[in-house]
């Protein structure tokens, strides 16, 4: 069964991630900060900065003290229905790609404010994204060049490549077929099977969604 994941996963995460670098809990930075009382996100950047905290950890400092945006406490179904709202046939091609990725084995879906992740427990391996008229389909697969279906991707740098699909039949036996390429080639027997960063949130980063 496949994971569904929202924000708050990946906030537990930055937790971890705190904890980890600095040896101290959210609670205690939480404290730290507040007795620094910073006046506003930048000045609170600089002095975590000045304190050996940067990233993700710094990240999840600030919105602790200035507050979490929406998308950051929607739930997964609302931002997938943010995503596609008045757009039913590109709903349509979303269900159907994640219908077909995560009957591939272990895959977790994790939601973003604009776009959709799909992970196995190693790294993401494809990238679920709503365009103007077509859903874009980023998918990891190393080496591969545009040709064929597959054009040059800019939904990220670890995905050179992507499929546009204009219909819910676009998602045929030839797509699913690379996106099980790109599933195997991320499964944890091919290396390491830590999670890695880049598959916390972006948007929350302060890079384009």
């Amino acid at each position: 069964m496949a994971q569904i994941r929202d924000w708050e996963h990946h906030r537990q995460m930055a937790i971890r991630l705190l904890e980890k670098r600095t040896g101290e809990g959210l609670s205690v930075w939480n404290a730290r900060v507040a007795k620094a009382r910073p006046k506003d996100k930048d000045a609170l950047r600089a002095w975590l900065k000045a304190q050996g905290v940067d990233g993700y950890a710094a990240m999840l400092l600030v919105m602790e003290r200035f507050g979490y945006p929406d998308y950051a406490t929607a739930t997964s179904a609302e931002l997938v229905d943010a995503q596609y709202e008045g757009r039913p046939a590109l709903r349509k091609i979303y269900d159907r790609i994640i219908k077909a990725a995560t009957s591939l084995g272990d895959v977790a879906v994790q939601t973003r404010k604009t776009y959709v992740s799909l992970v196995t427990p190693r790294r993401t391996f494809a990238r679920v994204q709503p365009a103007k008229d077509h859903v874009k389909l980023a998918l990891r697969l190393d080496g591969r060049k545009p040709g064929g279906r597959l054009s040059r991707s800019r939904v990220h740098d670890t995905m050179a490549v992507e499929v546009a699909l204009s219909s819910s039949s676009d998602v045929d036996k030839d797509v699913i077929a690379l996106l099980r390429e790109a599933y195997e080639e991320s499964e944890p027997n091919r290396g390491s099977s830590r999670p890695s960063l880049h598959d916390l949130p972006e948007e929350a980063a302060g890079r384009k969604g």
